[in-house]
Protein backbone atom coordinates (compact mmCIF):
# COMPACT_ATOMS: atom_id res chain seq x y z
CA UNK A 1 0.00 0.00 0.00
CA UNK A 2 2.71 2.74 0.82
CA UNK A 3 4.76 1.74 -2.51
CA UNK A 4 1.37 2.50 -4.36
CA UNK A 5 0.64 6.05 -2.30
CA UNK A 6 4.66 6.93 -3.44
CA UNK A 7 3.88 6.29 -6.86
CA UNK A 8 1.01 8.22 -6.98
CA UNK A 9 2.70 10.74 -5.62
CA UNK A 10 5.57 10.62 -7.94
CA UNK A 11 2.74 10.73 -10.91
CA UNK A 12 1.22 13.76 -9.60
CA UNK A 13 4.72 15.47 -9.19
CA UNK A 14 5.60 14.89 -12.76
CA UNK A 15 2.18 15.93 -14.47
CA UNK A 16 2.67 19.54 -12.20
CA UNK A 17 6.23 19.70 -13.05
CA UNK A 18 4.72 19.30 -17.08
CA UNK A 19 2.06 21.53 -16.98
CA UNK A 20 4.40 24.45 -15.51
CA UNK A 21 6.51 23.64 -18.08
CA UNK A 22 3.55 24.16 -20.87
CA UNK A 23 2.19 27.48 -19.04
CA UNK A 24 5.95 29.02 -19.17
CA UNK A 25 6.03 27.90 -22.88
CA UNK A 26 2.85 29.49 -23.91
CA UNK A 27 3.88 32.61 -21.74
CA UNK A 28 6.71 33.12 -23.86
CA UNK A 29 5.54 32.58 -27.10
CA UNK A 30 2.32 34.94 -25.84
CA UNK A 31 4.97 37.65 -25.21
CA UNK A 32 6.89 37.33 -28.20
CA UNK A 33 3.01 37.98 -29.94
CA UNK A 34 3.01 40.76 -28.00
CA UNK A 35 6.45 42.43 -28.69
CA UNK A 36 5.50 41.63 -32.71
CA UNK A 37 8.14 38.52 -32.96
CA UNK A 38 6.90 36.48 -35.48
CA UNK A 39 8.31 33.05 -35.88
CA UNK A 40 9.94 32.36 -39.21
CA UNK A 41 11.91 29.26 -41.03
CA UNK A 42 15.07 28.39 -39.74
CA UNK A 43 17.66 30.98 -40.61
CA UNK A 44 20.64 29.22 -43.53
CA UNK A 45 23.72 30.88 -43.09
CA UNK A 46 25.18 28.70 -45.73
CA UNK A 47 23.15 29.70 -48.24
CA UNK A 48 24.35 33.23 -48.74
CA UNK A 49 28.18 31.85 -48.34
CA UNK A 50 27.60 29.91 -51.56
CA UNK A 51 25.95 32.89 -53.23
CA UNK A 52 29.78 34.38 -53.10
CA UNK A 53 31.89 31.06 -53.17
CA UNK A 54 34.47 30.73 -56.13
CA UNK A 55 33.14 27.86 -58.11
CA UNK A 56 35.44 25.31 -58.48
CA UNK A 57 35.94 23.57 -61.70
CA UNK A 58 37.18 19.87 -61.87
CA UNK A 59 40.81 18.63 -61.61
CA UNK A 60 41.58 21.03 -58.70
CA UNK A 61 40.67 23.93 -60.87
CA UNK A 62 38.88 27.21 -60.24
CA UNK A 63 36.78 29.39 -62.71
CA UNK A 64 37.79 32.89 -63.26
CA UNK A 65 35.84 35.76 -64.95
CA UNK A 66 38.45 37.66 -66.87
CA UNK A 67 37.97 41.33 -66.36
CA UNK A 68 41.03 41.94 -69.19
CA UNK A 69 41.78 40.69 -72.59
CA UNK A 70 44.37 37.61 -71.51
CA UNK A 71 46.69 35.90 -74.22
CA UNK A 72 45.36 32.36 -74.27
CA UNK A 73 43.07 32.42 -72.20
CA UNK A 74 40.00 34.68 -73.15
CA UNK A 75 38.35 38.11 -73.50
CA UNK A 76 37.28 40.35 -70.84
CA UNK A 77 33.71 38.87 -69.13
CA UNK A 78 35.11 35.68 -70.32
CA UNK A 79 34.82 32.50 -67.55
CA UNK A 80 37.92 30.71 -68.07
CA UNK A 81 39.62 27.69 -65.88
CA UNK A 82 42.74 28.00 -64.56
CA UNK A 83 44.96 26.26 -61.34
CA UNK A 84 44.56 28.07 -58.09
CA UNK A 85 47.55 29.48 -57.54
CA UNK A 86 47.98 31.21 -60.99
CA UNK A 87 44.53 32.20 -59.91
CA UNK A 88 45.58 33.71 -56.58
CA UNK A 89 48.91 34.49 -56.75
CA UNK A 90 48.78 36.20 -60.10
CA UNK A 91 45.48 36.82 -61.94
CA UNK A 92 43.41 38.42 -59.41
CA UNK A 93 45.61 40.09 -57.24
CA UNK A 94 46.95 41.81 -60.57
CA UNK A 95 43.08 42.86 -61.25
CA UNK A 96 43.15 40.64 -64.52
CA UNK A 97 40.03 38.16 -63.02
CA UNK A 98 37.90 37.83 -60.06
CA UNK A 99 36.67 34.64 -58.87
CA UNK A 100 33.52 33.11 -60.19
CA UNK A 101 30.80 32.90 -57.82
CA UNK A 102 27.00 32.94 -58.24
CA UNK A 103 26.91 36.52 -57.88
CA UNK A 104 29.32 37.34 -60.18
CA UNK A 105 27.88 34.88 -62.60
CA UNK A 106 24.86 36.96 -62.67
CA UNK A 107 26.59 40.24 -63.06
CA UNK A 108 28.12 39.31 -66.14
CA UNK A 109 25.31 37.91 -68.12
CA UNK A 110 23.17 41.22 -67.26
CA UNK A 111 26.58 43.33 -68.81
CA UNK A 112 26.41 40.79 -71.52
CA UNK A 113 22.56 41.39 -71.95
CA UNK A 114 23.20 45.17 -71.91
CA UNK A 115 25.76 44.71 -74.08
CA UNK A 116 23.51 43.12 -77.05
CA UNK A 117 20.78 45.20 -77.15
CA UNK A 118 23.23 48.32 -77.48
CA UNK A 119 24.81 46.64 -80.41
CA UNK A 120 21.28 46.08 -81.62
CA UNK A 121 20.44 49.47 -81.44
CA UNK A 122 24.00 50.66 -82.75
CA UNK A 123 23.52 47.47 -86.24
CA UNK A 124 19.47 49.37 -86.35
CA UNK A 125 21.09 52.69 -86.66
CA UNK A 126 24.12 51.93 -89.36
CA UNK A 127 21.23 49.89 -91.37
CA UNK A 128 19.17 53.66 -91.41
CA UNK A 129 22.17 55.51 -92.38
CA UNK A 130 23.11 53.02 -95.25
CA UNK A 131 19.34 53.16 -96.33
CA UNK A 132 19.65 56.87 -96.42
CA UNK A 133 23.30 57.26 -97.91
CA UNK A 134 21.94 55.02 -100.59
CA UNK A 135 19.44 57.81 -101.55
CA UNK A 136 21.59 60.86 -102.23
CA UNK A 137 24.28 61.65 -104.81
CA UNK A 138 27.65 63.45 -104.02
CA UNK A 139 28.97 66.49 -106.40
CA UNK A 140 32.80 67.21 -105.94
CA UNK A 141 34.97 69.86 -107.98
CA UNK A 142 38.23 69.33 -109.76
CA UNK A 143 40.19 70.82 -111.91
CA UNK A 144 40.77 68.98 -115.68
CA UNK A 145 42.08 69.82 -118.46
CA UNK A 146 39.45 69.22 -121.97
CA UNK A 147 39.87 65.56 -122.02
CA UNK A 148 38.55 65.07 -118.51
CA UNK A 149 41.58 64.72 -116.95
CA UNK A 150 42.19 65.44 -113.32
CA UNK A 151 45.15 67.89 -112.40
CA UNK A 152 45.24 66.07 -109.18
CA UNK A 153 42.78 63.61 -108.03
CA UNK A 154 39.93 62.71 -105.66
CA UNK A 155 40.83 60.14 -102.71
CA UNK A 156 39.17 58.64 -100.05
CA UNK A 157 39.69 61.77 -97.46
CA UNK A 158 37.62 64.23 -100.00
CA UNK A 159 34.87 61.54 -100.26
CA UNK A 160 34.54 61.41 -96.50
CA UNK A 161 34.54 65.21 -96.13
CA UNK A 162 31.61 65.70 -99.10
CA UNK A 163 29.58 63.04 -96.91
CA UNK A 164 30.40 64.66 -93.16
CA UNK A 165 28.95 68.08 -94.96
CA UNK A 166 25.94 66.56 -95.97
CA UNK A 167 25.15 65.29 -92.15
CA UNK A 168 26.32 61.42 -92.86
CA UNK A 169 28.97 60.11 -89.78
CA UNK A 170 31.86 59.01 -92.65
CA UNK A 171 35.23 58.13 -91.97
CA UNK A 172 37.83 57.45 -95.20
CA UNK A 173 38.18 54.60 -93.62
CA UNK A 174 34.55 53.70 -94.59
CA UNK A 175 35.20 54.89 -98.28
CA UNK A 176 36.39 51.63 -100.74
CA UNK A 177 38.10 52.80 -103.94
CA UNK A 178 40.68 51.00 -105.90
CA UNK A 179 42.66 54.16 -105.80
CA UNK A 180 42.21 58.06 -106.39
CA UNK A 181 39.92 59.27 -108.96
CA UNK A 182 41.54 60.45 -112.07
CA UNK A 183 38.79 61.37 -114.25
CA UNK A 184 35.50 63.57 -114.25
CA UNK A 185 32.41 61.79 -114.30
CA UNK A 186 30.20 59.37 -112.03
CA UNK A 187 31.03 56.90 -109.95
CA UNK A 188 29.28 54.44 -107.65
CA UNK A 189 31.44 54.50 -104.45
CA UNK A 190 31.34 51.49 -101.91
CA UNK A 191 30.91 52.41 -98.25
CA UNK A 192 31.95 49.65 -95.84
CA UNK A 193 30.02 50.50 -92.55
CA UNK A 194 30.63 47.61 -90.17
CA UNK A 195 30.50 44.16 -90.85
CA UNK A 196 27.90 43.11 -93.09
CA UNK A 197 26.64 46.50 -93.71
CA UNK A 198 27.77 48.41 -96.52
CA UNK A 199 25.98 50.72 -98.58
CA UNK A 200 27.48 52.88 -102.01
CA UNK A 201 26.60 56.57 -103.05
CA UNK A 202 26.65 57.93 -106.31
CA UNK A 203 29.64 60.72 -106.70
CA UNK A 204 29.36 63.27 -109.99
CA UNK A 205 33.52 64.82 -110.26
CA UNK A 206 32.78 68.08 -112.16
CA UNK A 207 35.38 70.14 -113.11
CA UNK A 208 35.69 74.07 -112.10
CA UNK A 209 37.45 75.26 -114.85
CA UNK A 210 38.64 73.77 -117.97
CA UNK A 211 41.30 74.99 -120.58
CA UNK A 212 38.90 76.27 -122.68
CA UNK A 213 37.23 78.43 -120.34
CA UNK A 214 41.06 79.47 -119.29
CA UNK A 215 41.63 80.45 -122.49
Amino acid sequence: MANTTETKKAKGKAKAKSRTAKGRASSSKGADSARGIKEGPPRQPGVERRRNHPIRAKHGHVHLILTQAMPHLGQAGDLVKVRPGFARNYLVPQGLATFATQTNLRMVEKHRQRQRELEAARRADLQSLSAQIAQRSLTIEANANAEGHLYGSVNADQIAAALKAEGFPIEPDNVRIEGPLKELGLYSIKLHLTQDIDSEVKLWVVPTHTDETAG
